[in-house]
Order: structure tokens, then C-alpha cells, then sequence
């Protein structure tokens, strides 16, 4: 008998694909064979060496089989290495505090694991993590306040891997071709990525004023007290916290079966993160039979499928409004300013002299001052000095710096049956640093939390313990200001908190089984907009303030779905992608009827706007002169100064509302946006996509989507090259969108997309294929189920050994 090529093929997949799973499956301990409820106790590595099972299918989507967490771990490590090993690379020169040596010390770091604006402020940051021991101790601490060892086998598995790919490969990305600083890691190194991932919004925020802080030589030399103005240092920390306007951002919605087709619930998660570095996602799929079965995206460098789903559960994140950091105002012994005062008894702080290596210079050597409250610091971002004076100095507490349990809760997630499984699991992990959960589950359930570890700073400590800096700043931004002086300050504990000083979870933020939750990096206030959320304390966020153009866009959109009903995958692949303008419904009609008086000289301008379609698909014709207008605008017109309907809490989803045409700098705004556009040779009415693209391997690719500031869904915020053509890159934007549902079958319905796909290697066949699709509006349609991945045409079986 003859077969048909492309037949022969296939047999040969399905052949190969059976090999190899039953390799995995006759290594495998009998408790990972017994199902579910065995709960992998019992998984341990074996001692001949580390394996895994990895099948890639379209995209280069790897589904990774294995026999226990150690050779997940494995498989993991050795495929992300494939994908971005230079990226990998970069980060653990990062938290090895060797940057200065290999790239030099003034060079900025690419952001992704600290705010450090030097790459010697970032070596001697992580050079004192590392010299601390802080990892390590962690690491040592039992669960639940320590990592399981599930996790830290996954963290051994993953280094391996990493390792065993780079002795076995060459590596082809220009990036990091024959770099020296490419080199093998260790779980340990593993580790101090996560750790460095958990304090972003603490420590890792305050980088550089922790490793400037030092004590004052002498009074200020304009005579001044040196203490920060409260007003000023106010508004720099709303501006500091203020997520609605940070380089990461999200939406999610999860939909109950109330308004769905089939009684199921849906999902849509869809979260904002930089296009380049570090902290992008890597999609997969991780499988230990019988124990574990999730698909979703993993951020660089970790273990676990940090945003995914499995046959019951799918869930996302979004960067939340809870302030993950406090300040104590030290009272300084007089003559002594590295000494401290708690109720009137001195306190000397400890000094960690860190050296760093410079490449082709001498070592520096700094000293860093802790605190029982955590390390002295001299700012938070450039805008918000903290003076270390003769009389006092400012010092940071961050309880994430005491959490490496995020993994856990990841893996959690992956193994939940439910929404109350959830639940469960931020209960008993309590490992999320900075993001909200949404989730939806088959039964037709819907859930948000803002389980955050927080420091435990209520309205009554704040109210008693403020100093008058406080006083000032905590209303306006969260961040408190507690007086260090007094032990009765101290933060206290919540009794089901698994760290002293955090709140507890029955203290957050939770709502379940609303027709509809949904998230745009707002306080949980308006989560759902029947069912407001209140009773939290400010450090959570805020209640009944002004939202984003986008949390406001984003719930008229789901409620209006909602109230239509019988909703499906479909209905959240058509929302991912209506690219519809808040901004542009509020203010176009009058921005256009307000234009012959701006531009009494140019009637193509006001033309064009009127005909906009209030949309930012490519071939939206209007739309690029509305948004660079828009951005002037906002950018320039006091944020009082722009609407003529004020907020009312009363209505916050149409307030405000009337642009203020008649505002000192509107007419200016229009009018510097069509000379912009008239400079640079830009039609003023060219479609979005032709001046709105990326360029991989020599190729256009025109992106629809929008900024922040017009209130899209489909956000994302490029970097205008007027030389250039336009917009010529991303920075960061919408990056892993899944949508997510169930029919009743084991396999969920799963539609997904990367928009900056698998691979930084511009040599690899997925360095840009799924930028392709997310131009075109297309997805890819998950393959979860075993006959789903071994039908792919483009299915590719490895067994991976170390």
C-alpha cells in the first residue's frame, strides 16, 4: 500500500508523539499516575538526569510533558532558552550585579527588573541582595511563608534545562552571538529573578535611591532645612503610583454564566507589557500526567504559566492600585545621622558596603543603611526627593521583599477547578505583589480579588501615625509616611496573614459571581458598575474619584455586552479588537465643530475630523491627526481645564464629559498637531496603518490600537519617529491576549495571541508571525487536547535530556 506524503507525515508525528509519551509515562512515579487527587508528593528527580517531552506546534508554541516538577522544570527551561536565550541572558547579568562589568556603568538597564536608571545603580542594588543572603533566607523559610518544593524543583529543573540547551546549541540571535557574559545559571539564580519580579513596585522602584542614600556631610547649603514641600511631593507620588498612565497596564473581564450562550463562563484577558526585554511573555503549555495540565504565558525567567488556563479555570491579571511600599520618617540622634531614635532610645543603622566591577575601570564601592523598617532611601523616582538631613532621613518598607511565593499561586491557579479554588489558593499563598486576579470557571462563576500583599497600613494607623508629610501625601497617592519615632507605629498583623505586616485576605477586595467583572488598572471601586466595591482602606485605592478613559470605555463596552447576553468566544474576539475611541466619542463632534474657529485657514483639517470614524483600525482615515491633537491637548490643558462636566460620582462612567473648546491651549493643541503632521510629509488624512507600524526583517507591519490617553481597549503606546514615518515601534502595549470559554467537552475553547510573538531572535521563524497575525486581527486557536496537538500540521517532537 502507497500512503500520500503529507499521510506519512502524519503517522510519523503521531508515532514519534506516542514514543515520547510513553517515555515520559513509563518514567513516571506511580503517584503522578494516580490522577488528580494524588496531589505530587511523591515527585522526585531522578537521579540518571533531567528529561521532558517538548512539542511545538503552530507558532512555536511548545507543549511541554514531563514526570515531575524538577523535569517540567526541565523542559521549561530549555525551551525558553530557545526562544530568548539572549534575553534570559541579560537578566541574569542583571541580578548577578554584573552589568557595569560587561555593558559598563553608566548604560541604563532595559527596565524589566528594577527602576535602576544606571547600570551601576542596578549592580549595587542586586550586588547587596546577593551579598545579604536576602534569597537565600527566603528560600530556606518553610512554606507557606517560603516557597513548596514544588516550586524550588521547578526552579532546579528550569536552570538545568537553560543549561543543557546552551551546551548543546549555538547560539544564532546577534544580540548575545559569542558574548561572554552568556553563561549557566543556577536555581539560586532562578530565584533571585523572582525575587527581583516580586519587589518592583518596593525596592526595585527605589533601585536608585537606595543606593544613592547617604548621610549628610553638613546642612543644606541654601540655608534650608532640606525637607521635601508636602504639596509637591504629594503630587509626585499620585504621579508616581498612578497606573492608569504606567508602562504596564491591563484589561480582563470575566463574564458569569448569567450572560453567556451556554451558562459557562468566559474570559478575556488582555494585559498591557513592554514589546522588548525582559518582561515579556512566552507562551506554552506544562503537563505533569495526572497532576497538572495548564496552558497560557509564562514572564521571561520564570517556572510557571503566570497567565493561562486549564479544562476548568482561566484567569488573568492586571496591574492594581494598591501601593505595595510604605515610608518611615526616621527622627535622627542628633550629631549622629546614621542613628536613629524608637521611643527615644537610639537605633544605629547597619551599613552593607557592596563593591561592584567595572569593565576597564576600578571596582566601586558603596554603603548602603538599613533600618529595622528597611533601607534608607534619598527618593522615590527622579520627581520625589526624600532628603537625608542632619535631623531626618526616610526609609522604605517593602513586605514583598520577605515573598517568593508567587510561583505557588501561579501554580495554584493552573491546578484549580473552580473559581472558589481561586480563591483558595491566593488565601493560602497570599504570593501576588502587584496585580488584580479575574477569573471565570466552567460552572458559569465569575471572580476578582485584589490580593495584594500590601503593607498593612489602615486609616486609623495612617490618621494616628502620619507624619505632617504624611498627613499630605497619603490621601493624594497612598504612599504613607508613619512616624518611625514611635513603636506604637509599627504595622501589626492581620491573624490570617501568612507574613507579619501585611493585611490578610479578608481584608481585600472581592467580588464574585457578577455578571460581568472587569479591570483596566482602576481601583476596584467600579469592578462592576451595579455591584460597586467599598469598605477597603486607601492603601487599596481609591473610592468614588475620576476613572480612566479606558476603565470607563472598558465597562460600557462589557456592560453593554452583558446586558445583551448569550454571549461567546466570539463576542470577546470582536471586543479585543473594536478599537473604539472613548476619547474620540466624548470630544470629536466637538472638536470638529470648534475647528473653523481654531483653523479658520484650513479647512482640510476640520474636514477630516468630522469624518473620522472614531476608530484606530489601520485603515481609520483621521484618526492619527485626532490622537496627536488629543495627546497636546491632555498634555498641556490642566486636567480641570478640559471638560466642561465635571466627575460626579453619582455618574462616573459619563463623567466628564463636553470638551472644553474654549480652554487656553486647545486651538494651540489642533494647530501643532496639523503642522506635526504637515512637517513630516503626513497626509492629514492617511490612514492609521500606513504611519503606524513595526518593521521585523525589513517588512511593515501596520498595527491598529491606541494610547492610554484615547481610552482603547486595544492599547498600546508607540514611539513616534516623525523621520521616521510615524509611529515606528512599540513599547509597550497589548502583549498575551487570550479568550477563553468552555462547550461541555475536556478541551476549552481558547483562542490566543502573542503580538510580539515567541522569539527575539530576528533568525527564528517566530520573530514575527504572530506580530503578522495581531495586525491582520487574527488568532490562534489553542491546541490544549492531545488530538488537538498531534493534529497540528506543524507539529514538532523533541525529547529533551540533560
Amino acid at each position: 500500500m502507497h500512503l500520500r506524503p503529507h499521510l506519512r507525515t502524519r503517522l510519523r508525528h503521531l508515532a514519534l508523539a506516542g514514543a515520547a509519551l510513553a517515555l515520559v509515562t513509563a518514567s513516571m512515579p506511580a503517584s503522578a499516575a494516580a490522577g488528580p487527587g494524588s496531589g505530587g508528593r511523591d515527585h522526585r528527580p531522578s537521579d540518571r538526569g533531567l528529561s521532558a517531552v517538548v512539542r511545538h506546534t503552530e507558532y512555536g508554541i511548545p507543549h511541554i510533558v514531563a514526570k515531575d516538577y524538577a523535569n517540567l522544570g526541565f523542559g521549561t527551561g530549555w525551551a525558553q532558552a530557545a526562544d530568548q536565550v539572549c534575553t534570559l541572558a541579560d537578566g541574569f547579568v542583571t541580578v548577578a550585579g554584573e552589568r557595569s562589568r560587561h555593558f559598563g556603568p553608566d548604560a541604563a538597564p532595559d527596565g524589566s527588573l528594577s527602576s535602576a536608571t544606571t547600570n551601576l545603580s542596578s549592580d549595587l542594588y542586586f550586588r547587596g541582595v546577593r551579598d545579604a543572603g536576602t534569597v537565600e533566607r527566603l528560600l530556606r523559610t518553610p512554606a507557606p511563608a517560603g516557597p513548596s518544593r514544588d516550586v524550588r524543583e521547578l526552579m532546579r529543573g528550569w536552570a538545568a534545562g537553560y543549561n543543557a540547551w546552551l551546551r548543546k546549541n549555538r547560539i544564532t540571535d546577534p544580540a548575545c552571538a559569542r558574548a561572554g557574559w552568556v553563561r549557566p545559571v543556577t536555581a539560586l539564580d532562578v530565584a533571585r529573578r523572582g525575587f527581583a519580579v516580586s519587589v518592583l513596585g518596593g525596592q526595585g522602584r527605589a533601585a536608585d535611591g537606595i543606593t544613592a542614600a547617604r548621610p549628610p556631610a553638613g546642612p543644606p547649603a541654601d540655608g534650608s532645612s532640606g525637607a521635601p514641600d508636602p504639596g509637591r511631593t504629594a503630587e509626585a507620588a499620585r504621579k508616581l503610583f498612578d497606573v492608569s498612565d504606567a508602562a504596564m497596564g491591563s484589561n480582563a473581564v470575566a463574564f458569569s454564566g448569567a450572560v453567556t450562550a451556554d451558562g459557562r463562563g468566559l474570559l478575556l484577558g488582555n494585559p498591557h507589557y513592554p514589546w522588548q526585554g525582559g518582561r515579556r511573555f512566552w507562551q506554552l503549555q506544562q503537563t505533569i500526567p495526572g497532576e497538572l495540565n495548564v496552558s497560557g504565558a509564562s514572564l521571561l525567567g520564570t517556572t510557571v504559566v503566570n497567565i493561562g488556563f486549564n479544562d476548568k479555570v482561566a484567569w488573568s491579571h492586571t496591574v492594581a492600585t494598591g501601593v505595595p511600599l510604605n515610608l518611615h520618617q526616621l527622627a535622627l540622634v542628633p550629631g549622629d545621622p546614621t542613628s536613629y531614635l524608637v521611643d527615644g532610645k537610639p537605633e544605629r543603622m547597619t551599613p552593607r558596603t557592596v563593591t561592584v566591577a567595572v569593565g576597564g575601570g576600578a571596582p566601586v564601592t558603596r554603603t548602603q543603611w538599613w533600618t529595622r523598617y528597611g533601607p534608607v532611601v534619598d527618593r522615590l523616582g527622579a520627581q520625589l526627593p526624600l532628603p537625608w538631613t542632619a535631623a531626618t532621613a526616610y526609609a522604605l518598607n517593602d513586605p514583598n521583599a520577605a515573598n517568593l511565593r508567587a510561583s505557588d499561586t501561579a501554580l495554584g491557579f493552573g491546578k484549580a477547578r473552580s473559581t472558589r479554588d481561586v480563591a483558595d489558593v491566593l488565601r493560602r499563598t497570599q504570593g501576588l505583589p502587584w496585580v488584580n486576579t479575574v477569573a471565570a470557571d466552567s460552572g458559569g462563576r465569575s471572580f476578582f480579588a485584589q490580593a495584594q500583599l500590601l503593607p498593612r497600613i489602615t486609616d486609623e494607623l495612617a490618621q494616628r501615625c502620619s507624619t505632617p508629610l504624611g498627613r499630605v501625601v497619603y490621601p493624594a497617592s497612598g504612599v504613607a509616611v508613619l512616624d518611625g519615632s514611635r513603636s506604637d507605629c509599627a504595622l501589626g498583623s492581620d491573624p490570617d496573614a501568612v507574613q507579619p505586616g501585611v493585611f490578610g485576605p479578608a481584608r481585600m477586595p472581592v467580588l464574585r459571581d457578577a455578571p460581568y467583572a472587569e479591570n483596566s488598572n482602576d481601583s476596584a471601586w467600579l469592578t462592576n458598575a451595579d455591584r460597586p466595591l467599598t469598605g477597603y482602606e486607601r492603601i487599596f485605592g481609591t473610592v468614588a474619584t475620576q476613572r480612566s478613559l479606558r476603565t470607563r470605555g472598558g465597562i460600557e463596552d462589557v456592560a453593554a455586552m452583558a446586558e445583551r447576553g448569550r454571549l461567546t468566544v466570539s463576542d470577546l474576539q470582536r471586543q479585543q479588537f473594536a478599537n473604539r475611541v472613548p476619547a474620540g466619542d466624548l470630544a470629536a463632534a466637538d472638536v470638529a465643530r470648534a475647528c473653523p474657529a481654531a483653523l479658520p485657514n484650513d479647512p482640510e483639517a476640520c474636514r477630516v475630523l468630522a469624518a473620522w470614524d472614531r476608530t484606530v483600525d489601520t485603515g481609520s482615515r483621521g484618526a492619527l491627526l485626532f490622537d496627536r491633537f488629543w495627546r497636546k491637548f491632555t498634555g498641556t490643558v490642566p486636567a480641570a481645564q478640559q471638560w466642561l462636566v465635571p466627575f460626579s460620582a453619582a455618574d462616573p462612567v459619563r463623567t466628564p464629559r463636553a470638551v472644553n473648546t474654549a480652554a487656553p491651549g486647545f486651538a494651540k493643541a489642533l494647530a501643532d498637531a496639523v503642522a506635526e503632521l504637515r512637517a513630516a510629509r503626513i497626509p492629514l488624512d492617511a490612514p492609521l496603518g500606513a504611519h503606524q507600524f513595526v518593521v521585523r526583517n525589513g517588512q511593515r507591519i501596520p498595527l491598529s490600537g491606541g494610547t492610554e490617553a484615547l481610552g482603547v481597549w486595544n492599547k498600546i503606546e508607540p514611539v513616534w519617529n516623525a523621520a521616521g514615518g510615524g509611529y515606528t515601534e512599540v513599547a509597550h502595549g497589548t502583549s498575551h491576549v487570550q479568550a477563553v470559554g468552555w462547550d461541555g467537552s475536556r478541551c476549552p475553547v481558547a483562542r490566543t495571541l502573542l503580538s510580539y510573538s515567541q522569539s527575539s531572535n530576528p533568525a527564528s521563524p517566530h520573530h514575527a508571525d504572530q506580530t503578522r497575525l495581531y495586525a491582520g486581527e487574527r488568532w490562534v486557536t489553542s491546541r490544549f487536547c492531545e488530538k488537538d496537538i498531534l493534529r497540528s500540521p506543524a507539529l514538532r517532537v523533541v525529547v529533551v535530556r540533560d
